[in-house]
């Protein structure tokens, strides 16, 4: 790999540094191609994606972006998770690594909050974005359906009411 070839690389790593929302350090010492397949297969699912690096090109990459703290964790074969999602690439690595004990989490970081191994396995207990989303629409949904169904009470009784009188009226005729 040439030194523009290089560069490249900085500046695409980079270009991922500043989109991104978070970032999980993990190590992949020992995995094989068809388990790293099926680990950046597991990522994508959820959104995630995973990045073989080299380190000096990392942590050239890590310089001036705000996750420039993560810089001593790329040491040996290093592999970064992130996604758009804060949690998703804390979750599906957390994942992988509890059924692969070649599959290391080292630590990470979220904005400029830096994490351990223990604190990406918390962070990746947390709900995702859409799972936020849906628990928000849910909890709002459900006042209006018992406001609802409280204004409907008084009507649906009052037509009962009327419907007895109905029938008790037409039956003493």
């Amino acid at each position: 790999m040439n030194r523009e070839q290089k560069r490249e690389l900085a500046d695409s790593l980079r270009a991922v540094f500043d989109r991104t929302a978070a970032v999980v350090v993990a190590q992949y010492r020992g995995l094989t191609v068809g388990e790293m397949f099926d680990l950046r297969r597991q990522m994508r699912a959820t959104g995630a994606r995973l990045k073989v690096t080299k380190n000096r090109i990392a942590k050239l990459a890590l310089k001036g972006t705000r996750f420039e703290p993560l810089s001593p964790m790329f040491k040996g074969p290093t592999a970064i998770a992130y996604a758009d999602d804060p949690v998703s690439a804390a979750k599906a690595a957390a994942a992988y690594a509890k059924q692969n004990d070649k599959f290391v989490l080292v630590g990470g970081a979220m904005g400029t909050t830096l994490f351990d191994a223990a604190g990406v396995k918390t962070l990746a207990t947390l709900p995702s974005l859409d799972e936020l989303r849906a628990l928000i629409v849910g909890t709002l949904k459900a006042p209006a359906t018992k406001v609802a169904g409280v204004m409907q009470a008084p009507a649906a009784t009052l037509a009962r009411v009327v419907s007895a009188y109905a029938t008790k009226s037409g039956a003493a005729s």
